[in-house]
């Protein structure tokens, strides 16, 4: 499919336009004004034999005259056709049924002509004799009479002229019109790939350019030649390319400076809230033996600490992930244990229905596993419903886990949204459990984990049989990246 896609883009390039445009143009004004001058050329030349072979013939029936006496004898016809006869052309003198010796074969002289002839008319035709074309006049010899005036005698003479010669002109002229339409096509084809060559480079070099900005290359510029469109062209694209690094410059300087902000606040935040964990574990032990109100609070205090605890970790993690300091612990892990294991720590152990074959080895980063399945279960928890299925397979290059639940599903509308950071498909419970990164860190731990070309993935779905599946993929030969995005 991308060959054809190549060869398909190539045809159709605008190389391949312009060429062939030119040639069409040359090919055209060549073959309109080599077809006129050549038909234009070609009826003067045989207007011109035609003209002078009448006029020879007229000349030479002047040379005959008077005629006798009529009807003429055989002899008499014979000498008139002899003498009308030349080395330019024969001729044929016919009176009544008597035809002068020596007639052409076969009888060119059709009835049309013939009458045209006895009607008093000089009367010519274009013929081909033995393959040779020709021309044949006619004309009728008039009588005078006593009184000045003149009739028709009767006496009919054809002259045949040949017009090879006429028509090797003709021929040397479309020689000529054939010849002039090459050298036309060629001058075309090379005046297109000179235009060509004056367009398509600002073109490829515009393409070259964008391609390297649309990489991520702002510093991308054109050299401006000239002053005509292109180079109007390449210098906009210059401004728009100064612009956007400016921008961008700005954007990734804001995205810095608010990513360090969030990742000192949160470091910052530990030491207090270290001290605070401390103080929530004296008051979860004092909870039950405070009265009412107090007991409470004491609890509540101490969930609240929790979460925020939870939350500034989860801001830490993100923020190693944005600087790309994230690293991958490796080991060789059996993954059916590393999934049992966590399942049991947090008690989901007689909970979760598990499909987990031994003996599926693969290299990855332990705790990152234990913390991407870890929010899948969770979460099947919190907003899907029992029972939660884990299910493993394996393949030579990936191990997949699946994690679904019973639950409603994911909704159309948040699939695409469900690994966002604070992403919440319930917008009205903004002070639901959870921060709305577990789901965003377990799909970071997952592209960390790659093998050359090959990335870990995770993906959110529906089951066909209802409620949401969550499908984990990992090479299993997996090589640190050192935080590679």
């Amino acid at each position: 499919m991308t060959l054809w896609r190549s060869i398909a883009a190539q045809v159709s390039g605008l190389r391949v336009r312009l060429l062939l445009a030119f040639a069409l143009l040359g090919v055209t004004t060549t073959a309109v004004v080599a077809s006129g001058s050549y038909f234009q050329a070609r009826t003067v030349i045989l207007q011109q034999a035609q003209d002078a072979a009448v006029m020879s013939l007229t000349d030479q029936l002047t040379k005959v005259y008077p005629i006798a006496q009529l009807p003429p004898s055989q002899n008499e016809l014979d000498l008139l056709a002899q003498r009308l006869s030349d080395r330019e052309g024969s001729a044929v003198v016919i009176y009544r049924d008597m035809r002068s010796q020596g007639s052409l074969s076969p009888d060119p002289l059709t009835p049309e002509l013939r009458q045209e002839v006895a009607d008093g008319q000089i009367a010519w035709q274009r013929v081909s004799l033995d393959g040779q074309p020709a021309l044949l006049i006619g004309t009728q010899l008039t009588l005078d009479r006593p009184d000045g005036t003149s009739r028709p005698s009767g006496l009919e003479v054809y002259s045949v002229r040949s017009l090879v010669p006429e028509q090797q002109s003709v021929d040397r002229l479309a020689t000529l019109a054939w010849l002039t339409g090459g050298l036309s096509l060629i001058l075309a084809v090379l005046l297109a790939l000179l235009a060509a060559r004056g367009v398509l480079r600002p073109v490829r070099d515009l393409g070259r350019a964008a391609r390297r900005l649309g990489e991520g290359d702002l510093s991308t510029r054109l050299t401006v030649r000239g002053v005509d469109e292109l180079a109007d062209v390449a210098r906009t694209f210059n401004d728009t390319a100064g612009t956007l690094e400016r921008q961008v410059g700005e954007l990734r300087r804001m995205e810095s400076d608010a990513r360090r902000f969030v990742a000192d606040v949160s470091h910052e935040l530990r030491t207090p809230l270290a001290a605070m964990t401390a103080v929530t574990d004296v008051l979860d032990e004092e909870a039950d033996h405070l009265p009412g109100d107090a007991g409470r609070a004491a609890r509540l205090v101490s969930q609240e600490t929790q979460n925020l605890t939870q939350l500034v970790n989860d801001l830490i993690e993100i923020s190693r992930f944005d600087s790309g300091t994230a690293r991958l612990a490796l080991d060789d892990v059996d993954v059916a244990a590393a999934v049992t294991a966590t399942l049991r720590i947090r008690g989901w152990a007689d909970r979760v229905r598990t499909d987990l074959p031994p003996a599926v080895v693969a290299r990855l980063d332990p705790r990152r596993l234990d913390v991407i399945v870890a929010n899948l279960v969770g979460n099947a928890f919190r907003h899907g419903a029992e029972p939660v299925s884990v299910r493993l397979s394996a393949d030579p290059d990936w191990i997949t886990i699946e994690v679904a639940d019973q639950g409603p599903g994911l909704d159309p509308e948040v699939l695409p949204h469900v690994f966002d950071r604070f992403y919440k498909a319930d917008t009205a419970r903004t002070r639901s459990e959870g921060s709305g990164l577990g789901l965003a860190i377990s799909w970071e731990n997952a592209r960390l984990h790659r093998h050359g070309e090959r990335r870990g993935a995770l993906v959110a779905g529906n089951g066909p049989g209802g409620g949401a599946v969550f499908t984990l993929r990992l090479p299993r030969d997996t090589t640190d990246a050192g935080g590679a995005r």
